[in-house]
């Protein structure tokens, strides 16, 4: 399985917003500026990140975007999903068997213990993990330069 770039660049943009939009809202640009990314793409991850009820935009001169709950209650799986669809190796992996050939296959455990595996990871990283492991990694580069 790879994950596109519009799933790795929904985890940047939901970590800028939690170390950067703790008390205001935070703009598409200034996002885009500091993660050295295009804004116009990152609107089109935006909108999925606010479909999926993620994030809110405000609108106005102090608007922007803010995350709807708290980092600690913000997975990766639930950012990843909402940028990816399902994060399923193969389609019957996550139908729970639903294929025509499920019993008869001999490959599908495999398929079902990648993807177990996959949303074991995921679901327990939270948006909370991301943004402090951001923070030391921002500590740690302002060392080097001294």
């Amino acid at each position: 399985m790879k994950i596109s770039t519009k799933g790795r660049y929904g985890l940047r943009i939901m970590t800028d917003l939690a170390v950067h939009g703790k008390d205001c809202c935070v703009s598409l640009k200034e996002i885009a500026e500091r993660e050295h990314l295009s804004e116009k793409y990152l609107e089109q991850i935006i909108n999925k990140l606010t479909k999926a009820g993620l994030v809110e935009s405000v609108r106005g001169a102090r608007g922007g975007y803010h995350l709807t709950k708290s980092p600690e209650n913000i997975t990766v799986e639930d950012i990843l999903k909402a940028t990816e669809g399902s994060l399923a190796p193969v389609a019957c992996a996550e139908d729970n068997g639903k294929c025509e050939n499920y019993c008869d296959c001999v490959t599908s455990f495999i398929w079902t213990e990648i993807y177990k595996a996959t949303i074991s990871v995921v679901s327990r990283i939270t948006l909370l993990d991301l943004a402090e492991r951001s923070q030391s990694i921002e500590k740690t580069e302002l060392e080097c330069l001294k």
